[in-house]
């Protein structure tokens, strides 16, 4: 089957990494290796265009783009990743009209207080008119489901829970400890990690609540490291933060590529982050499938790729001092953080596994292009 990609919000060659952009190349990946012929169609970044007239210059520019590629191409289906209020698809339900091809949306979001606000009410109804030109979507966070229904009957929506592809994420112990030797650690060193863009906003609050946590009386007189794994414009006063709550014990190994970040999951023995304002947090899947329970924040959605006292400790409430005793407990506890790590990787490997929900994508969709759906 022929099928038609769109990133409205980040297109899947941009160069900031993220959750996002992970899931997209996702997709793609997956259904061309499943036989479709997937292409993206459109790279017009829509964050925010119509806010100036040279956006929708740029946006009339994609649409005539993608409608001579599609014309000429001919696909059986349309499928738009993330389209919201900040990043509406308009080429997507233009061209699905005028083509006759089924519209697909994956992991759309409908929110109905941005129509109060004149800042953001254009880009609702943009999203608004996409959201109700859709044959079908499908979104992998549960929370989003009982806004979907607002706008979408319910055969028109699907739940694919969350996942990654596992074997991107292998515990490779030989790895870990060259890791460990380039920042002096030993194998007899208790190591936490946390991964995150160093940029304003959620990621910086997480890391700050993070960095403050570990400073509480009841890690004081643990004998641990953490790496704190990424970059960002933030960078300096990341720095500053760590070396003024944790001193020497923090260690900041600069960005760290997603090809080699499982290099760096193997060099620790527990995955910290909060997660404060994360919608489901790809990262902590990637860190369980390498073997590490997980300290969070119970948040968003951070629920869907954590399963509290199994896989890691969900805290719940933002309290650094409780945030502290979870991490204690497990680097107090080796019998227990080894049997949550070993619990963690079972679960990516059969819950969270991207090769069987996407299996079940490629289906829906050549169901919704036959007609089915």
């Amino acid at each position: 089957m022929k099928i038609a990609f769109y990133c409205p919000n980040k297109p899947l060659g941009h160069p900031e990494p993220s959750g996002d952009r992970t899931i997209a190349r996702g997709i793609f990946e997956a259904l061309n290796r499943l036989g479709h012929e997937c292409r993206e169609a459109a790279v017009f970044r829509a964050r925010w265009f119509w806010r100036r007239p040279k956006g929708w210059l740029r946006a009339a520019r994609a649409l005539t783009e993608a409608f001579r590629l599609c014309r000429a191409w001919r696909p059986d289906l349309w499928l738009t990743y993330h389209t919201y209020y900040k990043a509406p698809d308009v080429i997507g339900p233009w061209l699905s009209r005028h083509l006759g091809i089924p519209y697909v949306l994956f992991q759309p979001m409908y929110s109905t207080k941005r129509r109060r606000d004149p800042r953001t009410r254009p880009g609702f109804h943009l999203n608004r008119a996409a959201l109700l030109a859709c044959r079908h979507a499908v979104t992998n966070n549960r929370n989003d489901v009982a806004a979907l229904l607002r706008i979408l009957p319910s055969r028109a929506v699907s739940l694919i829970p969350p996942g990654i592809f596992p074997e991107e994420f292998p515990r490779d112990e030989a790895a870990g400890l060259e890791v460990r030797r380039a920042f002096g650690l030993t194998e007899a060193d208790t190591v936490l990690i946390t991964v995150a863009r160093f940029r304003p906003g959620v990621k910086w609050e997480s890391l700050r609540f993070l960095l403050e946590a570990l400073a509480r009386e009841p890690l004081k007189r643990e004998d641990f490291r953490l790496l704190i794994a990424g970059d960002g414009p933030l960078e300096d006063r990341v720095r500053d933060a760590a070396e003024r709550s944790l001193s020497s014990r923090a260690i900041l190994t600069g960005r760290v590529e997603r090809s080699d970040l499982h290099r760096y999951l193997s060099a620790a023995d527990l995955f910290v982050f909060p997660g404060i304002g994360e919608s489901l947090g790809m990262v902590y899947l990637e860190a369980q499938a390498c073997g590490l329970p997980v300290v969070a924040l119970r948040q968003g959605g951070v629920d869907q790729v954590v399963e509290d006292g199994v896989t890691g400790f969900l805290v719940p409430d933002p309290d650094p001092d409780a945030f502290a005793r979870a991490v204690a407990r497990l680097l107090a506890d080796r019998r227990l953080r080894l049997g949550m790590g070993r619990q963690a990787s079972r679960f990516v490997q059969t819950r969270r596994n991207l090769h069987r929900n996407y299996r079940y994508l490629s289906r829906l969709l050549e169901a919704v292009a036959g007609g089915k759906t």
